[in-house]
């Protein structure tokens, strides 16, 4: 059953196939929240994703305080850690703050759903509640290139 939260949101309970069960086990503690980063220092990670479509940015964990901005609109499907499988459409420009405190996080997949490339920056506050996942070395290193 769905529920319309907000226009161009649909969230549905429907049971998810067992290789996407599998793959959140496996990836519930990936820090990588975007497809690259870009950017790190002492305060902040800077991430892009870019997902052509019918691309998806696999399970990864969010547990700091961070934004997001859609540069380019489009449609997405996540699965979140508990259960839920939302769809929403991104307008350009469109940013969303989300705070975690002590032992808060969210895991979630995202798909892109449309017809076009859809685009997103990501900032992580290094100064939050919780410390940050490890990154792979190899992450890393692409960003300091």
């Amino acid at each position: 059953m769905a529920s319309t939260m907000t226009p161009g949101t649909a969230v549905t309970r429907e049971p998810w196939p067992e290789w996407l069960k599998r793959e959140l086990v496996r990836n519930r503690d990936n820090g990588c929240v975007g497809t690259e980063l870009v950017s790190e220092d002492s305060r902040v990670r800077v991430w892009t994703i870019r997902l052509k479509p019918g691309e998806r940015i696999g399970f990864h964990k969010h547990v700091l305080d961070y934004f997001w901005t859609a540069v380019s609109g489009g449609r997405g499907r996540q699965h979140v850690h508990d259960g839920t499988t939302v769809e929403y459409t991104y307008k350009p420009g469109e940013t969303r703050h989300e705070t975690y405190g002590a032992g808060e996080y969210k895991v979630h997949d995202l798909e892109n759903l449309g017809d076009k490339e859809m685009v997103f920056m990501t900032i992580e506050f290094l100064n939050s509640a919780n410390k940050p996942l490890p990154l792979p070395a190899q992450v890393r290193a692409a960003a300091a290139a």
